[in-house]
Order: C-alpha cells, then sequence, then structure tokens
C-alpha cells in the first residue's frame, strides 16, 4: 500500500467520525436482519406490549452495555479512579481528574451510538412500535365498534399486527390503525433523531468550553493518549513473547518453530506441577515481579545437563 493510502487509513482509523459512522451502519443492518428473520408480533392480548418493547429496547440496553465493556478506557479509569481494591497510589490532582471526565464523557457518547442508532431505526421503521401499541389504539369513533363488547374489541385490536386475524369489515380501520402508529413511530424516532443531534453539538461546546487545557493542548493530549496505547501495546505483546520464548526454551530445550531441533528436554513430573502455578505479582516496591507460569528454577545448567536432554541424531 502506498504512504498516501496508509495515511489516509490511518486518519480513517483515528477518526471518531468515521468509526461512530462504521457502529451506525452495522447497527442499522443488524436492524434490518433482527426485524427480518426475528420478530414476530404474537398478536394475543396482554403479550404484544411487552414482546414490541422488549425488543424496542431491550437490544438498545445491551448495546450500550457492550459500548462501555468494551472499551478497553473504560477498564482502565475504573481501575485508576474508582476502584477501591487498588493499592494506595500518588494523590490524584484536580487537573487529572476533570482530564477524566473528559475522557468518560468521550467514552459514553460512542458507547451511545449503538444504542441510539437501534432506537432511531426500529422507530423509523415502526413495526416494533406498531405492535406494542396495537392494545391502545383508539378505536371509539369507528361505528364497526359500536357492538363489540370489551374483551372482544382487545382481541381484535391485538390481532392488527397480523392480517390474517383481521376481519374483513375491519380491514380499513386496521389499516388506518397501522398508518396512525407508523406515523407516531417515526415522528418519535426524528425527535430521537434530533435531540441526540443537539445533545452532540451541545456537548461538544461544553467540552470545548469546560476543557482545562487549551484547544491544541488537547489535540495533543488526545493523541498522546492514542500513540501511548498503540505502543504500548505493540512493546507489551513483542516483550511477553520474547519472555514466554526464553521459558518455554528452558523448558522443552528448544525454540517454537526452529528447524535446526538438536536437543530436547524431558520435563520431570515436578515440572509439570510447579508450572501451572504462576508467579506473577509485584508488590512490594523493590520486588520484581516475573511474569510467567513457567518455573524459574530452570536455568541453563539443567537445560545442558546430559542427564535430562535428549541429543537428536540427523
Amino acid at each position: 500500500m502506498s504512504p498516501t493510502l496508509n495515511n489516509i487509513a490511518s486518519s480513517l482509523q483515528r477518526s471518531g467520525t468515521f468509526i461512530n459512522a462504521l457502529i451506525a451502519a452495522s447497527t442499522i443492518g443488524g436492524q434490518q436482519l433482527f426485524s427480518s428473520f426475528t420478530f414476530k408480533c404474537p398478536c394475543q392480548v396482554g403479550k404484544n406490549f411487552y414482546y414490541g418493547s422488549a425488543f424496542l429496547l431491550i437490544p438498545a440496553l445491551l448495546l450500550l452495555v457492550a459500548g462501555y465493556a468494551l472499551r478497553s478506557q473504560m477498564w482502565t479509569m475504573s481501575r485508576e479512579y474508582c476502584c477501591s481494591c487498588a493499592p494506595p497510589r500518588r494523590r490524584i490532582s484536580l487537573l487529572e481528574r476533570k482530564l477524566a471526565c473528559l475522557r468518560f464523557f468521550s467514552i459514553t457518547g460512542r458507547a451511545l451510538v449503538a444504542p441510539l442508532t437501534w432506537l432511531a431505526a426500529t422507530l423509523l421503521t415502526g413495526t416494533y412500535y406498531e405492535c406494542a401499541a396495537s392494545e391502545f389504539a383508539s378505536v371509539d369513533h369507528y361505528a364497526v365498534f359500536d357492538n363489540v363488547s370489551a374483551s372482544r374489541r382487545e382481541q381484535i385490536l391485538a390481532g392488527f399486527p397480523c392480517c390474517k386475524s383481521t376481519p374483513s369489515d375491519m380491514i380499513q380501520v386496521r389499516d388506518e390503525v397501522a398508518l396512525l402508529h407508523r406515523y407516531q413511530s417515526q415522528m418519535l424516532g426524528w425527535i430521537l433523531i434530533t435531540l441526540a443531534t443537539v445533545a452532540i453539538l451541545v456537548s461538544r461546546c461544553l467540552a470545548t468550553c469546560c476543557s482545562p487545557l487549551p484547544s491544541r493542548q488537547h489535540w495533543y493530549w488526545t493523541n498522546h493518549l492514542h500513540n501511548e496505547r498503540e505502543l504500548f501495546e505493540q512493546a507489551a505483546e513483542q516483550h511477553s513473547r520474547l519472555l514466554i520464548t526464553k521459558r518455554i526454551q528452558k523448558l522443552f530445550g528448544f525454540i517454537p518453530g526452529k528447524e535446526d531441533v538438536k536437543r530436547i528436554r524431558i520435563p520431570s513430573c515436578q515440572d509439570w506441577k510447579e508450572i501451572s502455578a504462576p508467579s506473577l505479582l509485584c508488590m512490594g516496591d523493590d520486588l520484581q515481579g516475573h511474569y510467567s507460569f513457567l518455573r524459574d528454577k530452570l536455568d541453563e545448567e539443567s537445560e545442558e545437563s546430559k542427564s535430562e536432554g535428549i541429543e537428536l541424531q540427523p
């Protein structure tokens, strides 16, 4: 890939607008598939409202929880600022707390993209709302319902979303009620989109005005956090692989993937017992933690010992 395309791809990955648009598009596609293959209104008295409301609200709630849970920054902040079980550290300054609040609002904004998109898409479609509101439709002004009992009226209204269960003389009423519910649902959808847009604009303004940093410094700080997390993950992965490769070589006598293996080591029963217990933690200031599931007693002398090694003949 050319440097220009690399720069464009990197800019798109860092762009919050692009990521939010991708999340929204994926949510809309998933909502359409979910509605097509899963949603079937029961058309029964007392069940339509709960069924339609569940399909409308529960996925949005799950998407909100997933939006928080999938953000690694959320877990880092909860560990640093909120968890009382964390070991005592230096005193957190007021500036750091303000910056942490800005990060939390940014995470919340990203987490709300999927649930708000789900709600807006489902309301604009109107299927869930039509099922949930079918039992509460006002049909008193229709003469066809004058001689219908209350229980029978509830059954007929509950069956409106299912076209097959509607009496022939009430098909026109059913179509008008469906249009009314579709109108109400779409109006609620557009109101939700408008409120979300205004909220995003206001939050952007407040974040800019209330930020303890100047605009250029805030931009630098945001990019610094992104680069710090990215480079740390790369260095941590490479470091752990090098350390584990060294431990594996001490345990088995060779490095995985190496073709010219001339000597292997047979682990003892005690080796297998001890590698199951990790020596992991850094609890003191003067102690160096060993992040390995392989015991530290395996030194170079035991690796080269003829009693514990087997030389492979070509």
